[in-house]
């Protein structure tokens, strides 16, 4: 009885003082820039589910449910970001006070577009200076050698680009009639900062979200929820376990060098860095239309198996897919679109699409992905033109010519992702080179020697993209019909896995000291 006494209170005065309590809730609620939250964090999820008791007593009043997710959006992307909250919340003001005044000058019979180029010049030369200001940056330091000049790296604010073209779109939308002003600064604050799309999307168009927002009561089915849980596990699993799995255990090392400088090294690491990629973007985006639509709230689907498509055109219509519709709303179009003829709209094509590069970064390697898509995109409406069995989908195509089309796309895309994740182009000969000359069998087996693991993952994820739409149908099927507990238990054992996984990368990267991303083959 004395020995359990005794470890009673052994355990009781292990238990941290109320002072210890107050200082770990405080750094736990508090940004940290070594560990911002994500959706995928645990961080996250405890406070999901405080905010979701909160949830469950406010969703049918709309004033307070706006409010009350606004501030907990608000919340999540000071944990994000920390002091660059009030930049989201500058933007959100500057282009709510905007559309305003484009709407009254629509009223009196003018076009307000002075009042839009304000907006675009405001929110592009906030994108810049966060996406550019690094490298002048590094060219301003590289001139005064010396030390006179000492200027850091520009930290980019999570979720910049995405907030930045949400509100370009809104004031445009305004000026083109698409939609009306928001009345309520507190609604467009909630439209621009809804937590979910705040880190990696998807864009949501305003004309569909703004009803949402506006909604008396938000309804949630049974088919809704359990296409909800089955998003969240799914893209826990791609975004959580393959994409990091594969970035830590054989993407990193590959590109460093660990794997050896063979051929076959550089085209497992092409391959597997285009299956990070897609799981990376598409888990993330999962995951958040899987939290949007747990809430009642419908975000758009952002990819569809992009690796299935058989032409370019297809590609870009599967991929990212509110980005590709943003690009083509409101740059393409804007361009002139296809309303000016055959080269000018090649011209468009690649205009905008070397933008988009750039907007994922400003460097050579970048604005080299984008013109390669822009050039592919132009060559392949030029291909339609002049050959009458040419079509701009899979779906049109007989099978025997859709398998060839979809490898042949496949490729074209692969490299491009070779050259979105290059540090410079030295690096892209490198290992263009390497493929050309010094590739061999031995390679892959060696592969198969130092990282079994990371093939393992990377054949479940391709397997799991190219699955039919019916097996994604039956699947949900099954978590629909599992019920609350049932779905529930699924989300728990996901988030197990995650946990543990993402402990075993942690050692993994530990033993492995560092593992550059970028190395020249």
């Amino acid at each position: 009885m004395e020995q359990l006494w005794n470890y009673i209170r052994g355990v009781v005065a292990s238990l941290p003082t109320s002072e210890e309590l107050a200082s770990q809730l405080s750094a736990a609620l508090e940004y940290d820039a070594q560990s911002p939250m994500t959706l995928a964090g645990g961080l996250f999820l405890v406070m999901f589910l405080i905010f979701g008791v909160g949830y469950l007593a406010v969703r049918r009043v709309a004033w307070l449910r706006t409010i009350y997710v606004t501030l907990f959006s608000l919340y999540f992307y000071y944990k994000l970001s920390g002091v660059y909250l009030l930049l989201l919340i500058a933007v959100a003001l500057s282009d709510y006070i905007i559309g305003l005044l484009v709407a009254r000058c629509r009223r009196k019979g003018q076009s307000g577009s002075s009042w839009v180029a304000t907006s675009v010049v405001i929110n592009l030369a906030i994108l810049c200076y966060f996406k550019a200001g690094t490298v002048v940056a590094e060219l301003l330091q590289s001139i005064y050698e010396g030390g006179v000049l000492d200027i850091g790296a520009v930290v980019i604010p999570a979720g910049v680009s995405f907030f930045v073209f949400q509100s370009i779109a809104y004031v445009v939308d305004i000026s083109r009639g698409k939609i009306e002003p928001l009345r309520r600064f507190i609604d467009y604050l909630f439209l621009l900062s809804f937590f979910p799309k705040m880190f990696l999307g998807p864009l949501v168009k305003a004309s569909e979200f703004i009803p949402q927002i506006q909604s008396p009561r938000l309804c949630v089915s049974r088919e809704d929820m359990g296409r909800a849980v089955m998003l969240i596990v799914g893209g826990l699993f791609k975004y959580a376990v393959i994409a990091k799995s594969l970035g830590v255990l054989f993407v990193a090392p590959a590109f460093a060098g660990e794997m050896g400088d063979g051929g076959g090294v550089a085209i497992m690491a092409i391959l597997g860095f285009t299956l990070q990629i897609y799981c990376d973007f598409s888990g993330y985006s999962d995951l958040a239309v899987g939290v949007a639509l747990m809430l009642g709230f419908r975000l758009p689907d952002n990819f569809n198996a992009p690796y299935k498509s058989a032409t370019i055109t297809e590609f870009w219509r599967r991929w990212h897919i509110s980005l590709s519709t943003w690009l083509r709303d409101y740059l393409y179009i804007s361009l002139g679109g296809n309303r000016r003829g055959a080269v000018r709209t090649y011209l468009n094509l690649i205009i905008t699409m070397l933008l988009g590069g750039l907007w994922h970064g400003v460097g050579i390697c970048f604005l080299a992905w984008g013109a390669l898509h822009g050039v592919a995109l132009a060559l392949h409406k030029l291909w339609m033109r002049f050959v009458p069995w040419a079509k701009a989908t899979g779906e049109e195509m007989h099978l025997l010519l859709r398998m060839p089309s979809t490898l042949f796309t496949f490729v074209v895309v692969a490299f491009g992702w070779l050259l979105f994740t290059a540090k410079d182009m030295a690096m892209v000969e490198s290992v263009l080179r390497s493929i050309a000359f010094n590739t061999s069998l031995a390679d892959f087996a060696s592969i198969a020697d130092k990282s079994m693991t990371a093939l393992v993952i990377m054949a479940v994820g391709y397997v799991m993209h190219f699955l039919p739409r019916s097996v994604n149908a039956a699947v949900q099927g099954v978590v629909t019909r599992a019920g609350f507990v049932g779905q529930w238990l699924m989300v728990v054992v996901m988030i197990w896995g995650v946990m543990q996984c993402g402990a075993m990368l942690e050692a993994v990267a530990a033993e492995g000291a560092s593992l550059p991303m970028y190395a020249a083959f």
